[in-house]
């Protein structure tokens, strides 16, 4: 199993030097990976609409001050080493099909294949509204189509495609990625869309547990929706096997009440907890989980990593 961890291109810590410290610090420490989050433009984060915490808000502080997924994730590539980097998730239909490819496979070049394409649709209509220039109610379509064209662009030597949002025809784009046959592709979202999505063109499924529409946050439940995974793939024609599952995980080790389903939630209190918890997903098949350290103090969040390391990895 891959031990990874969110790298905040977002709030207090979202200063050059700070991310360096931390992205080096976990290769140091032996995560597998870190994960970048992408969103372009917030409204107002007081007012609630976050739909991965229960009060509605981001857990970050200042999250509307971040730098742009892509560009931080190749400054952080040239910092680093070995440490794969994981977009968590690209939100698809924010860049055009075609730029979003070349960025993509110039990233998985330059990073010499190390990257992990995390997808999602998007959520934040507002954000949509400022940025996308496709409509907010076909994002799912729109995403369909995108990554089609990405696995196209990257694989074949002249494309054509004819879709609805991409056009493509005969045109040269080098390098590919270095990772054959493209880089690996992990399809966010708990909802039924996405898990039709993850089961016919994931690498991995990469649920968050805490989507209040969709949780998944108890080991029952987190069961159940790999279940649920593995018929869609099946149904899918795809081999259920091939697929890996990776868990995200937006807070870990803090004192709270059972879920609504009657059941402890995940990754709560306590440090034996967790490892237990990393061990009975192991046993479910899940193939990665990261944690979350941010804050507004970059010390005691790698303080935070390091005891993590102690504590927990070396421990599983």
């Amino acid at each position: 199993m891959q031990i990874g961890f969110n790298l905040p291109n977002s709030g207090p810590m979202a200063e050059p030097e700070t991310m360096a410290r931390v992205a080096r610090l976990g290769e140091e420490l032996g995560f597998h990976y870190l994960t970048l989050t992408d969103h372009i433009a917030l409204p107002d984060t007081s007012v609630p609409g976050y739909p991965y915490s229960e009060s509605g808000a981001f857990y970050s502080p200042d999250p509307g001050r971040r730098f742009e997924m892509l560009t931080a994730a190749a400054w952080v590539a040239a910092k680093t080493e070995r440490i794969r980097l994981v977009l968590a998730v690209l939100v698809v239909p924010h860049r055009p099909a075609v730029l979003a490819a070349k960025m993509l496979g110039t990233l998985d070049v330059l990073s010499g294949g190390r990257l992990t394409v995390g997808i999602g649709a998007g959520w934040l209509r507002a954000e949509f509204d400022a940025v996308v220039t496709t409509p907010f109610a076909e994002r799912g379509a729109v995403t369909d189509e995108y990554v089609d064209a990405f696995r196209r662009l990257w694989t074949e030597d002249k494309p054509h495609i004819a879709g609805r949002y991409v056009r493509y025809d005969g045109l040269v784009m080098e390098p590919r990625p270095v990772q054959r046959p493209h880089p690996p592709i992990w399809v966010g979202g708990e909802s039924g869309p996405s898990m039709r999505r993850a089961a016919r063109v994931g690498d991995a499924w990469y649920p968050i547990g805490s989507n209040n529409a969709h949780l998944l946050d108890t080991l029952p439940r987190l069961e159940a929706g790999i279940a649920k995974l593995r018929r869609l793939t099946e149904a899918a024609g795809r081999d259920p096997e091939r697929i890996g599952v990776a868990y995200r995980v937006k807070r870990h080790g803090h004192e709270a009440p059972p879920a609504s389903d009657g059941h402890r939630r995940l990754f709560t209190n306590g440090v034996a907890n967790v490892i237990a918890d990393i061990k009975a997903l192991r046993a479910l098949g899940v193939t990665a989980i990261d944690f979350d350290f941010e804050g507004r103090d970059a010390e005691k969040s790698m303080a935070d990593m390091r005891r993590f390391r102690a504590e927990v990895m070396d421990r599983i």
